[in-house]
């Protein structure tokens, strides 16, 4: 049923009612001071239906109808729910930044020399670490402080402090981290890791692991979740 037959309905519903409540008015008006209020209300709800009665079919319609989305709501909402299959026909669809800032250049460096070898789907959940860890209180505010990070006993991401050069040798692999990178600072997803703010390799066995909870395993990168927000200090890749 339309919204407009819905309301007219309601109208006439409203209107039956009315009368019946004043023809029993009538029988008591003498002792009763809501009778005026009574008579008010049917003289009014007649002369709206009235009103309404002049009005066309198509302009009642239009007035009674939901307001459309907004093409920026509808943008946006595109990009929270298309699934992203993070693979290469995905990637070639990527702008490449034109004069990357410092936050996407340390993102960008950081899925290069960690997980340059993990693939398309590797680097993005890399980021979604590096992103979830700017979101959380327990890390610095900014994507360079989060990559640059050290508590004292050595650096988060090993490249920051391991002593080689950190010259960009692959520009093959440059462009596609920095595609990734930019594509995550700008609201892709973050669908792969379900929140994670850790990872490590296979090839080792950090004593934080078995404290967190495992949330994924992607490529040579198994993810974890600090279940017990701001109670465990920061651990170390």
């Amino acid at each position: 049923m339309s919204v407009l037959k819905c309301w007219t309905g309601s109208m006439v519903m409203l209107l039956a009612m009315a009368g019946g409540l004043h023809a029993e008015m009538t029988v008591s008006r003498s002792n009763d001071a809501t009778a005026a209020v009574g008579a008010n209300l049917v003289a009014l709800l007649g002369q709206e239906n009235e009103a309404l009665g002049k009005v066309p079919g198509d302009r009642l319609q239009t007035l009674v109808a939901a307001p459309a989305p907004s093409v920026r709501d509808t943008a946006r909402s595109g990009r929270e729910t298309a699934a992203i299959t993070y693979d290469a026909s995905w990637l070639a669809s990527q702008p490449a930044p034109a004069k990357p800032g410092a936050e996407l250049s340390c993102l960008a460096t950081a899925l290069y020399f960690e997980a340059r070898g993990e693939g398309i789907k590797g680097q993005a959940a890399v980021a979604e670490v590096i992103l979830n860890r700017v979101d959380s209180a327990n890390f610095p505010k900014t994507i360079c402080g989060v990559v640059n990070q050290s508590n004292g006993n050595g650096c988060q991401f090993s490249f920051t402090c391991d002593g080689a050069s950190d010259k960009i040798r692959d520009r093959s692999a440059w462009l596609v981290a920095n595609k990734i990178a930019e594509a995550m600072v700008e609201g892709a997803p973050r669908a792969l890791t379900d929140g994670a703010t850790y990872f490590h390799t296979p090839a080792v066995r950090p004593s934080w692991a078995r404290r967190f909870t495992r949330t994924a395993m992607i490529g040579g990168h198994i993810f974890y979740r600090n279940g017990r927000d701001g109670s465990i200090r920061t651990a170390m890749n």
